[in-house]
Protein backbone atom coordinates (compact mmCIF):
# COMPACT_ATOMS: atom_id res chain seq x y z
CA UNK A 1 0.00 0.00 0.00
CA UNK A 2 1.32 3.43 -0.88
CA UNK A 3 2.12 5.68 2.07
CA UNK A 4 0.66 8.54 0.04
CA UNK A 5 -2.68 6.78 -0.17
CA UNK A 6 -3.07 6.91 3.60
CA UNK A 7 -1.75 10.20 4.91
CA UNK A 8 -0.82 10.22 8.58
CA UNK A 9 -3.24 11.64 11.06
CA UNK A 10 -2.45 15.25 11.89
CA UNK A 11 -0.90 15.85 15.30
CA UNK A 12 -3.30 17.33 17.82
CA UNK A 13 -2.90 21.03 18.57
CA UNK A 14 -0.21 21.93 21.09
CA UNK A 15 -2.78 22.94 23.67
CA UNK A 16 -4.42 19.56 23.45
CA UNK A 17 -1.14 17.72 23.75
CA UNK A 18 -0.12 19.65 26.82
CA UNK A 19 -3.39 18.86 28.54
CA UNK A 20 -2.56 15.15 28.60
CA UNK A 21 -0.19 15.26 31.58
CA UNK A 22 -2.75 17.04 33.70
CA UNK A 23 -5.39 14.52 32.66
CA UNK A 24 -3.11 11.63 33.53
CA UNK A 25 -2.17 13.14 36.85
CA UNK A 26 -5.77 13.76 37.78
CA UNK A 27 -6.76 10.24 36.86
CA UNK A 28 -3.85 8.79 38.81
CA UNK A 29 -4.45 10.78 41.94
CA UNK A 30 -1.58 13.25 41.51
CA UNK A 31 -3.67 15.83 43.31
CA UNK A 32 -3.03 14.10 46.62
CA UNK A 33 0.74 14.39 46.40
CA UNK A 34 0.88 17.93 45.14
CA UNK A 35 -1.25 19.36 47.90
CA UNK A 36 0.59 17.42 50.57
CA UNK A 37 3.80 18.75 49.06
CA UNK A 38 2.91 22.36 48.55
CA UNK A 39 0.23 24.98 48.42
CA UNK A 40 1.16 27.27 45.57
CA UNK A 41 3.84 27.47 42.94
CA UNK A 42 4.70 30.12 40.43
CA UNK A 43 6.61 29.16 37.33
CA UNK A 44 8.02 32.68 37.34
CA UNK A 45 11.24 32.68 39.30
CA UNK A 46 11.42 28.89 39.54
CA UNK A 47 14.95 28.93 38.09
CA UNK A 48 16.03 30.64 41.32
CA UNK A 49 14.23 28.15 43.53
CA UNK A 50 16.01 26.39 46.39
CA UNK A 51 16.02 22.80 45.21
CA UNK A 52 17.55 21.58 48.46
CA UNK A 53 14.60 22.83 50.49
CA UNK A 54 12.30 21.63 47.73
CA UNK A 55 13.64 18.09 48.05
CA UNK A 56 13.49 18.16 51.84
CA UNK A 57 9.89 19.35 51.86
CA UNK A 58 8.87 16.92 49.15
CA UNK A 59 10.23 14.02 51.19
CA UNK A 60 8.61 15.32 54.37
CA UNK A 61 5.19 16.02 52.88
CA UNK A 62 4.81 13.62 49.95
CA UNK A 63 7.19 10.71 50.39
CA UNK A 64 4.73 8.74 52.48
CA UNK A 65 2.33 8.58 49.54
CA UNK A 66 4.40 8.78 46.38
CA UNK A 67 7.38 7.26 44.65
CA UNK A 68 9.99 9.60 43.22
CA UNK A 69 13.27 7.84 42.48
CA UNK A 70 15.61 10.80 42.84
CA UNK A 71 14.13 11.64 46.24
CA UNK A 72 14.35 7.99 47.39
CA UNK A 73 10.67 7.98 48.29
CA UNK A 74 8.65 4.83 47.78
CA UNK A 75 5.13 5.66 48.84
CA UNK A 76 2.50 3.37 47.35
CA UNK A 77 -0.73 5.12 48.29
CA UNK A 78 -0.62 7.65 45.46
CA UNK A 79 0.74 7.31 41.92
CA UNK A 80 4.36 6.82 41.03
CA UNK A 81 5.35 10.33 39.93
CA UNK A 82 8.11 9.17 37.62
CA UNK A 83 5.65 7.00 35.73
CA UNK A 84 2.96 9.67 35.77
CA UNK A 85 5.18 12.04 33.78
CA UNK A 86 7.45 9.66 31.90
CA UNK A 87 5.47 9.41 28.67
CA UNK A 88 5.03 13.17 28.40
CA UNK A 89 8.71 13.83 29.12
CA UNK A 90 9.68 11.32 26.45
CA UNK A 91 7.38 13.12 24.03
CA UNK A 92 9.26 16.34 24.65
CA UNK A 93 7.26 18.04 27.36
CA UNK A 94 9.36 20.85 28.83
CA UNK A 95 10.05 20.78 32.55
CA UNK A 96 8.96 24.40 32.79
CA UNK A 97 5.58 23.18 31.58
CA UNK A 98 5.58 20.49 34.26
CA UNK A 99 5.99 23.28 36.81
CA UNK A 100 2.90 24.87 35.33
CA UNK A 101 0.96 21.61 35.59
CA UNK A 102 2.06 21.29 39.21
CA UNK A 103 0.90 24.81 39.95
CA UNK A 104 -2.47 24.19 38.36
CA UNK A 105 -3.04 21.03 40.33
CA UNK A 106 -2.06 22.72 43.59
CA UNK A 107 -4.31 25.74 43.14
CA UNK A 108 -7.26 23.79 41.76
CA UNK A 109 -7.32 20.38 43.45
CA UNK A 110 -9.93 17.81 42.65
CA UNK A 111 -12.80 18.53 45.07
CA UNK A 112 -13.56 14.81 45.18
CA UNK A 113 -10.00 13.87 46.13
CA UNK A 114 -8.18 13.82 49.44
CA UNK A 115 -5.80 16.59 48.47
CA UNK A 116 -5.91 19.65 50.73
CA UNK A 117 -5.44 23.07 49.18
CA UNK A 118 -2.58 25.46 49.93
CA UNK A 119 -0.89 23.38 52.60
CA UNK A 120 2.26 25.44 52.14
CA UNK A 121 2.78 28.58 50.13
CA UNK A 122 5.17 31.18 48.86
CA UNK A 123 8.82 30.32 48.31
CA UNK A 124 8.52 26.89 49.95
CA UNK A 125 5.83 25.84 47.51
CA UNK A 126 7.85 27.17 44.58
CA UNK A 127 10.87 25.20 45.78
CA UNK A 128 8.90 21.96 46.02
CA UNK A 129 7.37 22.40 42.58
CA UNK A 130 10.76 23.21 41.07
CA UNK A 131 12.30 20.08 42.56
CA UNK A 132 9.42 17.86 41.46
CA UNK A 133 9.58 19.20 37.91
CA UNK A 134 13.35 18.67 37.76
CA UNK A 135 13.30 15.18 39.27
CA UNK A 136 10.36 13.33 37.70
CA UNK A 137 11.29 10.76 35.07
CA UNK A 138 14.90 11.94 35.25
CA UNK A 139 17.34 9.00 35.19
CA UNK A 140 20.25 8.84 37.60
CA UNK A 141 20.68 10.28 41.07
CA UNK A 142 20.90 13.72 42.60
CA UNK A 143 24.45 15.01 42.89
CA UNK A 144 26.38 17.52 45.00
CA UNK A 145 24.61 19.18 47.90
CA UNK A 146 21.28 17.98 46.57
CA UNK A 147 22.37 14.37 47.03
CA UNK A 148 22.90 14.91 50.77
CA UNK A 149 19.85 17.12 51.35
CA UNK A 150 17.98 14.17 52.87
CA UNK A 151 19.60 11.27 54.70
CA UNK A 152 19.05 7.95 52.90
CA UNK A 153 16.32 5.77 54.47
CA UNK A 154 17.59 3.60 57.31
CA UNK A 155 21.09 5.05 57.17
CA UNK A 156 21.37 5.67 60.92
CA UNK A 157 23.57 3.64 63.25
CA UNK A 158 22.23 0.22 64.27
CA UNK A 159 20.01 0.37 67.35
CA UNK A 160 21.36 -1.52 70.37
CA UNK A 161 19.28 -2.74 73.30
CA UNK A 162 20.29 -1.51 76.75
CA UNK A 163 18.80 -2.64 80.05
CA UNK A 164 15.91 -4.31 78.27
CA UNK A 165 15.01 -1.28 76.13
CA UNK A 166 15.51 -0.87 72.39
CA UNK A 167 14.88 2.50 70.76
CA UNK A 168 14.06 2.51 67.04
CA UNK A 169 12.78 5.87 65.82
CA UNK A 170 10.70 6.48 62.72
CA UNK A 171 12.39 8.71 60.17
CA UNK A 172 11.69 12.32 61.21
CA UNK A 173 11.93 13.45 57.58
CA UNK A 174 8.68 11.72 56.65
CA UNK A 175 10.29 8.87 54.74
CA UNK A 176 8.72 5.44 55.02
CA UNK A 177 11.62 4.11 57.04
CA UNK A 178 13.01 3.79 60.51
CA UNK A 179 16.15 5.73 61.34
CA UNK A 180 17.95 2.41 61.74
CA UNK A 181 17.49 -0.59 59.49
CA UNK A 182 19.39 -2.91 61.85
CA UNK A 183 19.11 -3.57 65.58
CA UNK A 184 20.44 -6.02 68.15
CA UNK A 185 19.33 -7.22 71.57
CA UNK A 186 19.95 -9.92 74.16
CA UNK A 187 17.45 -12.71 74.70
CA UNK A 188 14.61 -12.08 77.13
CA UNK A 189 11.94 -9.46 77.56
CA UNK A 190 12.64 -6.42 75.39
CA UNK A 191 10.66 -3.20 75.24
CA UNK A 192 10.90 -1.65 71.79
CA UNK A 193 10.20 2.09 71.78
CA UNK A 194 9.43 4.03 68.61
CA UNK A 195 9.62 7.80 68.63
CA UNK A 196 7.84 9.42 65.71
CA UNK A 197 7.95 13.16 65.01
CA UNK A 198 7.25 12.99 61.28
CA UNK A 199 3.53 13.71 61.35
CA UNK A 200 2.92 10.49 59.39
CA UNK A 201 1.13 7.77 61.35
CA UNK A 202 3.38 4.77 62.11
CA UNK A 203 3.72 1.91 64.55
CA UNK A 204 6.29 -0.80 65.12
CA UNK A 205 5.61 -4.53 65.11
CA UNK A 206 7.95 -7.46 65.75
CA UNK A 207 7.78 -10.54 63.56
CA UNK A 208 9.67 -13.82 63.81
CA UNK A 209 12.12 -14.49 60.99
CA UNK A 210 13.76 -12.44 58.25
CA UNK A 211 10.64 -11.39 56.42
CA UNK A 212 11.99 -8.33 54.67
CA UNK A 213 9.45 -6.22 52.81
CA UNK A 214 6.82 -8.94 52.54
CA UNK A 215 7.25 -11.41 55.38
CA UNK A 216 4.48 -13.58 56.72
CA UNK A 217 5.96 -14.78 59.99
CA UNK A 218 4.24 -14.76 63.36
CA UNK A 219 3.73 -11.25 64.73
CA UNK A 220 4.86 -11.35 68.35
CA UNK A 221 3.66 -7.91 69.29
CA UNK A 222 2.85 -4.47 67.94
CA UNK A 223 2.66 -0.96 69.32
CA UNK A 224 -0.17 1.49 68.84
CA UNK A 225 -0.02 4.00 65.99
CA UNK A 226 1.11 7.57 66.44
CA UNK A 227 1.82 10.52 64.15
CA UNK A 228 3.63 12.52 66.82
CA UNK A 229 4.88 10.92 70.01
CA UNK A 230 6.41 7.72 71.33
CA UNK A 231 4.85 4.26 71.49
CA UNK A 232 6.25 0.96 72.72
CA UNK A 233 5.71 -2.78 72.63
CA UNK A 234 7.23 -5.41 74.93
CA UNK A 235 8.05 -8.84 73.54
CA UNK A 236 9.89 -11.87 74.85
CA UNK A 237 12.58 -12.89 72.40
CA UNK A 238 14.69 -15.99 72.01
CA UNK A 239 18.03 -15.98 70.19
CA UNK A 240 17.44 -15.63 66.48
CA UNK A 241 16.50 -13.18 63.74
CA UNK A 242 13.39 -11.01 63.75
CA UNK A 243 11.88 -8.29 61.58
CA UNK A 244 10.49 -5.01 62.85
CA UNK A 245 8.10 -3.16 60.56
CA UNK A 246 5.26 -0.67 60.30
CA UNK A 247 1.78 -2.12 59.90
CA UNK A 248 0.29 0.90 58.11
CA UNK A 249 -0.92 -0.18 54.65
CA UNK A 250 1.89 0.03 52.12
CA UNK A 251 4.58 1.19 54.55
CA UNK A 252 6.39 -2.10 54.92
CA UNK A 253 6.36 -2.77 51.19
CA UNK A 254 7.77 0.72 50.66
CA UNK A 255 10.75 -0.03 52.89
CA UNK A 256 9.69 0.61 56.48
CA UNK A 257 11.24 -2.45 58.06
CA UNK A 258 14.49 -3.61 59.60
CA UNK A 259 16.30 -6.65 60.95
CA UNK A 260 16.62 -7.39 64.66
CA UNK A 261 19.28 -9.89 65.73
CA UNK A 262 18.89 -11.44 69.18
CA UNK A 263 21.73 -13.28 70.89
Amino acid sequence: MSLLATPPEPRPPLRRRLSAPAQRLSAAGMLLMLAIAAGGCSVKGADNADLIEGKQMFVAKCGACHTLARANTRGLVGPNLDEAFRASVNEGLQRSTIRGVVEGQIRNPNPEGAMPKDLVSGATARNVAAYVSAAVANPGQDTGLLASAVEPPGAGKPAVESAGKLQIAASPSGQLAYVSSKASATAGAVTVEMANMSGVSHNIAIEAGSGGASGSGTVLGASQFTAKGTVAVTVKLKPGTYTYFCQAPGHRAAGMFGTLTVK
